[in-house]
Formats: structure tokens, sequence, C-alpha cells
């Protein structure tokens, strides 16, 4: 039995009540003027349909309200036309009442380039089912089976050339199916590529407004050391006012103390006696200055692709002999075998200025925020307040006024590098350390402990705070008494590679607070106690003096000129791991995930701790592409997946790793 509801939408079986008739035509062919109440009457009696008179009351009531008056009068465009010919439910034909799509919507269409419609995309999608009501298998089976499975056939009867024709038309239609699946499949991959595009353009959006964030914060940050540089000198200014006030004697003193010494008589009392107590007693001011940390980081080159350049200088004439930085787009160091010492801002490519006061090459050098640390060919050691550089982020004002123009710092306007002031830097040195009798040929120092190694075998144990050598240790005589020992771990011992005679004696050494790892030529790796000047252990393994090192809490990383890179367990003294490469090792270091080395290449040896894989990068890779030779790499550094390397040539470039 057919329910209400089914009889409202059921469609009329007499041909007089259908829509579709003379009469029917001749009311919609009518004038626009006309009215639903013209059209809907001359169809059939209202009470015969009440389905429309229902919905059409119910519109009615919601539109006696105000704001749905307003809202039918200004967007309804149903017309009654529409409503006469949708067989629709109530709420259908009230939403269709209400509705309205602007007319620039159906004007402005975008046209599709698809060859199908929508109707055969769904049509194409829609799984297909047989006769019987069930999904057909996509799956087809052997001719072999089919024959098996039908029987024998007699193919000149009508039964089979029907049932070969509707075979025909399944496959013809299941192949125009995969040509509209294929068409959709290829639309889609457009539509991807398109999102893909987009995405990477607004991608390249966010990486510039990253980069300029990062440069005001750089700026911002320059201005703000600035700032706490200038309190602090107030500060002292102030301090050392008072403490002058506070000794400077008044009118009554100064006449007590004469009256005093007329009764005292002639130099009855020590000079010494009458200074101020605070000239007698003044501790010296420590000569070291304040490390100045950086409060933010730059976090720009995480979002590049790992072996992308970021920038390409050319610092120096001649072979890059050392260099480093404190932070990625910080503060760069360099030098090389033309006797000059450049210091860089990472964040602009440009040269802040030259450090003068060495008398030969510099062949070590340390960066550690503002301070810097650098040993040369002439037997002396520099500690330099890199804070103090004349350096203005905004522009070159270095000894102008302010009413002048704020162009990049140190560029002209045709955007040529032009060298820097020669006083850009010239505060910035702190204090020399003279003590070797040969080249310095490693350094490194941590907190006030600074530990260096020369030509002349020996290592010295520097006070910072007081600028003065505390400690001298002598490499042959460590190694002297260990041969004399029971275990000759520690003895000095040719190794089977023949002697380079520009190997360094002392290769490499780091320091963290009483504890000193040096590698040196014979390729062993002592670890010594700055406490009571021991050798407490040594890790023998390189066949070839050693280069490089560096260690943290857990492991300790050295390359060597036999080739190979060894890291080992400082807890067991055992190798934990190796590998090596085609070259001598020249230059290491390591950060939390890679491992970079320097192996007289044109690219830089990556190793990835975390994945176990070796990859290249640098100049050489794109070199190679254009069929040119780039130079050879002789230092690298690296912090924080930021690379810096130094080449043959005198180029520098930065890379992300």
């Amino acid at each position: 039995m057919a329910s209400p509801d089914d009889q409202d939408h059921a469609f009329p079986d007499s041909p007089e009540d259908s829509l579709i008739s003379t009469r029917g035509l001749e009311a919609f062919s009518r004038k626009v003027t006309t009215t639903a109440t013209h059209l809907m009457g001359p169809l059939a009696d209202p009470m015969a349909s009440p389905h429309y008179q229902n919905a059409m009351s119910q519109v009615h009531k919601q539109l006696q309200r105000p704001s749905l008056q307003r809202s039918m009068f200004s967007m309804a465009r149903t017309t009654p036309t529409d409503l006469v010919r949708s067989k629709l439910s109530t709420k259908e034909i009230q939403s269709r009442a209400l509705s309205y799509v602007p007319e620039e919507l159906l004007n402005n269409i975008p046209e599709d380039e698809n060859t199908y419609s929508l109707f055969q995309g769904f049509q194409a999608s829609f799984p297909e089912f047989d006769e019987a009501g069930a999904k057909k298998h996509r799956r087809r089976v052997s001719r072999g089976r089919k024959l098996l499975e039908e029987g024998p056939t007699t193919p000149d009867t009508p039964h089979s050339l029907q049932k070969l024709r509707k075979e025909k038309a399944g496959m013809m239609h299941d192949l125009e199916m995969l040509g509209v699946r294929k068409n959709m499949a290829s639309s889609e991959i457009r539509e991807i590529d398109n999102k893909i595009a987009n995405l990477a353009g607004m991608r390249r959006i966010l990486m510039d407004r990253l980069a300029a964030l990062e440069q005001e914060e750089a700026v911002l940050e320059h201005d703000i050391v600035d700032v706490e540089g200038r309190l602090e000198e107030a500060q002292d200014l102030f301090d050392e006012a008072d403490s002058i006030a506070m000794h400077t004697p008044t009118k009554t003193d100064e006449e007590g103390a004469a009256d005093k010494d007329d009764e005292s008589g002639f130099m009855s009392q020590s000079i010494y006696e009458k200074l101020p107590p605070g000239s007698a007693s003044s501790t010296p001011r420590s000569r070291k200055p304040r490390s100045i940390r950086k409060k933010s980081m730059p976090i720009l080159h995480e979002h590049f692709q790992a072996g992308t350049m970021i920038r390409e200088m050319r610092a120096h004439q001649d072979h890059v002999t050392a260099l480093d930085f404190d932070a990625p787009f910080g503060t760069l160091v360099t030098a090389a075998l033309d006797d000059s010492l450049k210091v860089w801002d990472l964040n602009a490519g440009r040269c802040i200025g030259v450090l003068d006061g060495h008398t030969a090459s510099v062949r070590v050098l340390q960066v550690e925020d503002n301070i810097l640390a650098t040993g040369s060919a002439d037997a002396t050691i520099r500690l330099w307040d890199l804070s103090k550089a004349h350096y203005d982020p905004h522009g070159s004002r270095f000894g102008k006024d302010e009413e002048e123009d704020d162009g990049m710092a140190f560029e002209n306007p045709d955007d040529l590098p032009v060298e820097p002031p020669a006083g850009s830097l010239a505060d910035c040195p702190i204090f020399t350390l003279s003590a070797h009798v040969d080249e310095i040929t490693a350094l490194h120092f941590h907190d006030d402990v600074l530990v260096s190694g020369s030509a002349d075998k020996t290592l010295r144990h520097w006070d910072l705070e007081k600028g003065r050598c505390i400690q001298t240790l002598d490499v042959m005589w460590a190694a002297a008494q260990a041969s004399t020992m029971a275990s000759a771990d520690g003895a000095w011992r040719q190794t089977a590679r023949p002697t380079d005679a520009s190997a360094d004696f002392v290769g490499a050494l780091q320091v963290f607070e009483s504890a000193l790892a040096c590698g040196t030529a014979d390729g062993m790796v002592r670890l010594w106690d700055l406490r009571s000047g021991q050798v407490h252990r040594s890790l023998v393994g390189h066949t070839g003096p050693v280069t490089c090192l560096q260690f943290d809490d857990v492991h300790l990383v050295t390359g060597s000129l036999d080739r190979s890179v060894r890291i080992w367990d400082l807890r067991t003294g055992s190798i934990y791991d190796a590998y090596a490469y085609d070259s001598p090792i020249t230059s290491m270091m390591f950060d939390s995930r890679r491992i970079v080395c320097a192996a007289g290449e044109d690219v830089v040896k990556v190793y990835d701790k975390v994945e176990g894989r070796q990859w290249d990068c640098g100049a050489g890779i794109a070199s190679a592409e254009e069929g040119k030779t780039a130079a050879i790499v002789e230092r690298v550094r690296i912090r924080d997946g930021y690379m810096v390397e130094g080449r043959g040539d005198g180029f520098v470039g930065v890379w992300t790793c």
C-alpha cells in the first residue's frame, strides 16, 4: 500500500494533468507579468494537488518575517515556473524559493578542458552491476577458460551473433570508461601539480618573509648589544666617580692631617700610609672581556634543502688556512696565506674589516661568541673582542654624520663590494700571549682556559683572566715518561707511513675545563689532565699524523693524514667506528647529526650519523656538471647544519648541510 508521501510525489497518470501538455505549454508561454495564480489555476484544481498549496502556504508564513522579507525581495530569483515544474518536497521548494545564485557566478563559470561530462565521470567511477545486481569483476578470465565454461557453440547461429555483438558493445563501453578514468586521473595530476606550484610560490614568499624577519632580528640584537655596552661603560664611570668621591679627603680632614704631620715630625710616617686605601689594595680588572652570547638563533637555513649553497664570497687571494664562525648567519673570521685576517657578516655577506697585528699568516683561530683567538706563524697568540667593531648593519655610517645617506654597510651605490674602512676593527685587540718559540699550529679555549700547541713541541696552558702562561706541557717528555713505564701505549712511535714534512707536530687539540685531548704527528691521541699535567690515556690507531679532532660527552672523533676518520668511545678508550676516504683528512668538525671533512677534494665529505650514509656537498658537484674544476677544500666548519668551507683559491662557500 502506498504511503501518502508516495502519493504526493507520484506523477499524474492523466495526460490532461501532465505539465508537458498543450495546456501546460500554453500556460508557460504567457508573458512574464503572469502571476503564479494564473499559472497554477488553469492546470488543475488546487484541491486536487494540495502538495503545492501546503508548500506555498508555509512559504507565505515564513515570508511574513521582516528579515526574510528583506532577503526575499533582495535576493530571491526563483520564478513560479520553476516552482510549478519541480516535483519536489516541501523543504526543497522552500529552499529553492529562498536561495539565490548571483549572476556573476553564473556568468563566470570557469571553462573545463575535460572532454567528458560530469555524468560520464560519475558513470565511469560508479561501480557497475550485472543483471542480477552483483558487482562486475574487473578481472578478465582466459579465453580457454571461457571456452570450457561456455561449451561448444556454433558461430553462425543468430544467438551467437547477438551474444558477440553484446560482448563487443560491453567491451567498447569498458574501453570508453577506461578512457574517461584515464582523463580523470590526468586531470587530478594536473590539479595536484598546480597546487604544488602554488604551494611552492607560497613557500618562497614565506622564506623571504622569514629572511627579512631574521635580518631585523640581527639588527635589533646588534643595537641591544651596543646599548648594553654603553650602559656598562656608564656604570663603570659612575662607580669610579663614586669611589673617588669616597676616598677624596674633605677640607676638615686635610686640616686635621696637617696638624698631625706637624706634631709627628719629618718622615716619621711612611709615605705608603698616606696613599688612598683603594690604590694599594685595588684588584686588577679582568683582562678578558665578558662573553656576549646571542639572544636568538637563526632558523632560516633549516628550511633549505640539504646541499643548497646559501652564499659564495671571494674572501682572499691565496689559500685559506683557517676559518671559524660563531653561529649560523653570524660572524665569520677567515685567514689565508696572503697574511690577511678578515671578519665577515654572514647575514649580509659583507666584510666588516681587517684585523691587523700579526706579522705572519694566521695558522689557526677560534671564534666563541664575541671572542676571537688567533695563532700565527709569528709564534704569538692574540685575543680580540669582535663586539668592539665599528660596524653598523643598518648602513655605511662609520665615520659619518647621521644625516648622511644610510646605504648598505660598506658598499657603494652600484652594489659592488668595497674594502671596509681601515679603522673599523681598531678597538678589537685585547692582549697578546707570547711564550712559544715557534709557529702556533693548534689552539682551543673554553671559558678562561686556553691551550695552545706549537711547532716547538710544547703545549702551553694559559689563564685568560690574567693573560699569562701558567703551565707548559712537553709532549716529548710525556712520551719518554710513557716509554719507561711497563705499558708503552703513550710512548712516541714512528708511524707506518713516511713522515710528511708539512705535517704539524701538534696537529689538533681541544680543552674542556681540566680535560685536554691532543693529536700529534706520531698518530697518537693523548688525553691530559691539566690539574696534574700528566697523560692519563693514549689512543692508538692512526698510522699518520693527526690533523683534527673534536670530542663531546661520549665520543671523540679524529682525522688523520692516513685518510681515515676514527670515532672513539671515551668511556672505554676503544674505537667505536671508523671510515676512510681517498685522500688525507685536513679538516674535520661535527655537530649533533653530521661529520664533515675536507679530504683533498673539491667537495666536502659529509657523514650522516643518524642515517649512516655518506654524501658530498660543495662547489665541485656543480662544477663537474658544467665541465669545470673547482678548487680543493682546505678548511670546513659546521654548526647546526650550517656549513662554511674555505678553498685553495681563496673563495669561501656557505651551505646547508
